[in-house]
């Protein structure tokens, strides 16, 4: 998002804030880092069962990040988003199943058009059983994958997520024309044809 973003929204570096905050009784978070976080909302947000998605930061080293910082790659952490979900309306699998299809999982720190650790796939996982459904979910696309090269994206314990500012929030839905200026500029939807064929 650096190069594309700088041109799009003015600068702002307020920091982010801690979403430690577990989910209501009865539901449940996943966090999947798939580069830009604008990009990974919107197919989350059509799963039913699926009550909100949030972008923001994890991975990383400080405390308080910014998206100044962040998109530096002086702290760490990878723009992701995090998931609070009905377990009774969708599963755990079914969320990685849309993970998969909407990331490139062949490319090292890196998605698409951005480059840099800030912008590298993961999966962090938050119990013992997320983390088994994950192995499992990665050996099987091993196994079935449409394409030659090897997955790469990490799986890793969740740490602290911070979501990120305000105007990170929701972004496809209040800047429309930049979001998909960004999304076609980037070359992701024609990347993950090329992976997973047309939807």
């Amino acid at each position: 998002m650096n190069i594309l973003f700088a041109l799009l929204v003015a600068f702002v570096s307020f920091p982010a804030f801690a979403q430690e905050k577990p989910p209501p009784a009865g539901f449940e978070a996943a966090i999947f880092a798939g580069g830009c976080f604008w990009c990974m909302e919107p197919p989350f947000d059509v799963l039913p069962g699926v009550v909100s998605t949030t972008s923001g930061y994890t991975a990383g080293r400080t405390k308080n990040p910014n998206y100044h910082d962040v998109s530096a790659g002086i702290t760490g952490h990878t723009e992701a988003v995090r998931i609070v979900y009905d377990p009774k309306k969708v599963s755990y699998e079914k969320l990685l199943d849309v993970f998969w299809h909407n990331i490139d999982p062949t490319v090292r720190d890196r998605q698409f058009c951005d480059s840099g650790t800030q912008y590298r796939s993961g999966i962090y996982y938050l119990s013992p059983q997320q983390k088994a459904l994950a192995e499992t979910s990665r050996a099987q696309l091993e196994k079935t994958k449409p394409f030659k090269a090897a997955i790469v994206t990490e799986i890793q314990p969740a740490s602290d997520f911070w979501a990120a500012e305000d105007y990170h929030q929701d972004y496809y839905k209040k800047n429309p024309v930049r979001y998909k200026v960004y999304r076609t500029g980037c070359g992701r939807d024609s990347r993950l044809e090329e992976l997973w064929g047309k939807k």
